[in-house]
C-alpha cells in the first residue's frame, strides 16, 4: 500500500517549510528573528470593527450555525463596496458569495469547477493556490511565465494551442502576490476578450486592491460583460487588518456563484456570525483606517527599499500590494531562493519567503513582506550590511 493518498502525492514538498524550520530552530537558540516572510498584518484591527464584533458576540442567537453563502448582510455590504469602489453592481443574492477567506473561496470554486484531468491556465510565479487548488481538485495545470502582465497575456493563446483537452479556465492576480506587480483596465479587457475567444472562464484574485501606492487598482468586473465570463476573489484580511477573521467573497458570474454555492453547502456553515457582523462595521463604516494602513505599508515600503539599498541589496519598490518582490543579490544567484533564504537567516536573522514556493520562475528572487514597523526594517538593514559584507565562505 503506498504511503500516501493520490492528492497528497500530487503535492511537491512545501518549500516554505525549509526555511521556517531554520527559524524555528534559530529563535529555539535565542535568536531575534526579523520576520519579513508570511504575509500576516501585524497591525490592529480597527475599533469600530472589534466593537461590533464583541457586541454581536454577546447575543445568544449569534452563537448558532450561520450562512453558507453568508449572511445576507454581509453580501449586500459586498455589493454596495464594489458599486462604490469599482462601479460595478453585483445581485447580493445571485452574483455574491461570503467565503472563509479568499483562499478558501479560489480553493472550494477549483473544487466546484474542475473534472479530472480539466486543464487550466495559472500566472508562475504566483500565489500557491492558484495552481494546487485546481492540482487538489484532480485538474491540470498549465503554466505561463508571468514575470509581468504583459508576458503573461502574451502566452495564454501559445498555451492554448497546446494544451490537450483545452483550459476550462485562466487566472490572474494583480495587484500580484508575489510580484507586486499592478495592470490597468486595458489588461483586463484583453483578459477578458481572451477567456471568451478560447471559451474558458477568467478566475482573478484582487486580496491587494485596496493595498496601493499610486493609482487605484481595477477590478476585472469593470470590463463591459466581464461577468459572462469571470469571477472575482476578494478578502477583508489585508485591507482591514483581518486576515483570522477569515471573510472573504466570491463575486461574479452567476453560473461559477451557484456552483460554489452548492459545493460548500455541503462543506461548511459559513464563518461565524459575529465575524460576518463585523465585516458589515467594515465595509459599510467609516474608510479613514483603510488609508492609514495603506500609509504605513507605504512608509515601510520607502524605508525597505531605502534602507536595503544603502546596505548594498536593490529593491525594486512596488506600486502596490504588502510586498516587495527582490532578486537575489549578484552574489547569492547561484545559489537559488531557498538556499538564499536560510543563509539569509544564518547571517542576519532576516525571513523571508523564497521565490521557488511560487514556482519555477520565481526562484532567482524573493519576497519580502511588510510586516514590521519601521525600526524593525532599518534594524534588518543593518544586519543585512553585516551579512553581505561578511567575506564569502
Amino acid at each position: 500500500m503506498s504511503p500516501d493518498f493520490h492528492k497528497i502525492r500530487r503535492l511537491p514538498p512545501y518549500v516554505f517549510e525549509e526555511v521556517n524550520k531554520v527559524k524555528a530552530r534559530l529563535r529555539a537558540e535565542g535568536a531575534d528573528i526579523i520576520d519579513l516572510g508570511m504575509g500576516n498584518p501585524d497591525l490592529a484591527t480597527p475599533e469600530h470593527i472589534l466593537d461590533k464584533l464583541c457586541e454581536t458576540a454577546k447575543k445568544p442567537r449569534t452563537n448558532r450555525y450561520s450562512a453558507s453563502r453568508g449572511i445576507p448582510g454581509l453580501r449586500r455590504a459586498a455589493a454596495a463596496y464594489y458599486e462604490r469602489r469599482f462601479g460595478v453592481k453585483l445581485d447580493p443574492d445571485r452574483e455574491i458569495v461570503t467565503t472563509l477567506g479568499s483562499k478558501e473561496g479560489f480553493a472550494n470554486l477549483a473544487q466546484a469547477i474542475t473534472a479530472p484531468g480539466d486543464v487550466v491556465i495559472t500566472p508562475n510565479p504566483s500565489y500557491p493556490i492558484h495552481a494546487f487548488g485546481f492540482i487538489m481538485a484532480g485538474g491540470a495545470i498549465r503554466h505561463v511565465e508571468a514575470h509581468s502582465p504583459e508576458q503573461y497575456l502574451s502566452g495564454i493563446s501559445r498555451a492554448v494551442r497546446h494544451s490537450v483537452p483545452p483550459p476550462i479556465a485562466m487566472v490572474v492576480c494583480y495587484p500580484a502576490n508575489p510580484t507586486a506587480q499592478t495592470v490597468s483596465l486595458d489588461f483586463y479587457k484583453e483578459a477578458v476578450a481572451l477567456a471568451k475567444k478560447h471559451t474558458m472562464f477568467l478566475l482573478s484574485d484582487v486580496a491587494y486592491s485596496e493595498i496601493y501606492f499610486d493609482e487605484p487598482p481595477p477590478s476585472a468586473l469593470q470590463v463591459p460583460g466581464a461577468k459572462d465570463v469571470t469571477v472575482e476573489v476578494n478578502t477583508l484580511s489585508k485591507t482591514y487588518s483581518m486576515a483570522g477573521f477569515r471573510i472573504g467573497f466570491a463575486l461574479g458570474n452567476e453560473r461559477l456563484i451557484a456552483a460554489l454555492a452548492r459545493v460548500k453547502s455541503y462543506l461548511d456553515y459559513g464563518a461565524y456570525t459575529p465575524l460576518q457582523v463585523a465585516a458589515v462595521a467594515a465595509l459599510n463604516g467609516p474608510q479613514e483606517c483603510v488609508a492609514e494602513v495603506r500609509e504605513t505599508y507605504r512608509k515601510r515600503r520607502d524605508v525597505l527599499v531605502d534602507a536595503f539599498g544603502k546596505s548594498g541589496w536593490a529593491i525594486p519598490s512596488p506600486s502596490a500590494s504588502m510586498f516587495a518582490w527582490a532578486p537575489l543579490p549578484e552574489r547569492y544567484r547561484e545559489l537559488g531562493s531557498v538556499q538564499f533564504a536560510k543563509m539569509l537567516l544564518e547571517g542576519a536573522e532576516i525571513a523571508v519567503a523564497p521565490g521557488a514556493g511560487f514556482g519555477e520562475y520565481g526562484d532567482g528572487f524573493v519576497r519580502i513582506a511588510l510586516v514590521e514597523n519601521e525600526q524593525r526594517i532599518r534594524q534588518a538593514a543593518r544586519n543585512l550590511r553585516r551579512f553581505l559584507q561578511a567575506p564569502s565562505v
